[in-house]
């Protein structure tokens, strides 16, 4: 059995997230170890870096999967794809003894976007959060951004995984604003990388910054929230359609063989000054 490691983009809009549920319920995970049983014709688990909630999309998530595959890698990524629906495709694909896509990363980041039309767009639904007719102030937006940098008891703006840990500690690396201009209007584009993330903890960070936006709470009321550690104070939680999986961040094999994992980290917060 060979381990293979693939980038997987989707769009989430018809999915119950990506974790595998009870049939019939329709998951990414689902999706994709169906089309690779049906390319290695061998029952396949597949390993994520992070679960998805439904409705969110990717770009890079990453995955494994062991099969036994004696012809070319880029034949198998071309054959799973031609059996995975038009919603999901693997992006690469590589042989990668010993990867864990969850285990191995270091970091984790979610782009989330919002849209201010002076009248509802269509064009935009599954994509953004639609404010439509607001004014949201950016200045205030990055100022309650910067309040979610570095290590952080986010309890307030999410629960930890189901995995059974209580903890609500998290490394924010990045998390900032920007806006652009385009034929919709105004997008506001919200970054956010950690080490990882408790459950809705950026659409609730999202719904709560944007709270700021729109002159609602100011930011001291922000930092109360953050530093509460109480979810029933951040009453705003964003909708699943304008957030998605952009990037997950491992190690080289260089940095892997020289450097602890800390020290990755502390390399890669560096990157980002």
């Amino acid at each position: 059995m060979k381990r293979f490691a693939a980038k997987v983009a989707y769009d989430g809009t018809g999915y119950f997230g990506f974790q595998r549920q009870l049939e019939p319920t329709a998951t990414v995970q689902r999706a994709l170890e169906r089309a690779i049983a049906r390319v290695t014709r061998q029952q396949v688990s597949v390993l994520a870096a992070g679960r998805t909630d439904t409705g969110v999309h990717a770009l890079g998530q990453m995955i494994a999967f062991d099969a036994d595959w004696n012809h070319a890698e880029s034949d198998l990524l071309r054959a799973i794809n031609a059996e995975l629906p038009m919603d999901i495709a693997l992006q690469v694909l590589w042989k990668q003894d010993g990867f864990h896509p969850r285990f191995d990363a270091l970091w984790r980041q979610y782009v989330y976007r919002i849209a201010t039309p002076t009248t509802r767009n269509p064009l935009l639904n599954g994509r953004v959060w639609q404010l439509v007719g607001r004014i949201l102030d950016l200045g205030a937006l990055q100022d309650a951004a910067a309040l979610c940098l570095g290590e952080r008891d986010f309890a307030a703006f999410g629960t930890p995984p189901q995995d059974g840990s209580g903890n609500t500690v998290r490394r924010v690396f990045r998390s900032r604003w920007d806006v652009e201009e385009n034929e919709h209007g105004r997008i506001y584009i919200y970054r956010v990388r950690a080490t990882a993330f408790l459950y809705h903890m950026v659409r609730r960070m999202v719904g709560t910054m944007a709270q700021a936006g729109m002159g609602k709470i100011d930011l001291t009321e922000f930092e109360e929230i953050l530093f509460s550690r109480d979810i029933q104070r951040a009453k705003v939680l964003a909708p699943a359609m304008g957030l998605t999986l952009e990037a997950v961040g491992y190690p080289t094999p260089m940095q892997q063989a020289t450097m602890s994992r800390r020290s990755c980290e502390l390399a890669t917060e560096a990157e980002l000054e």
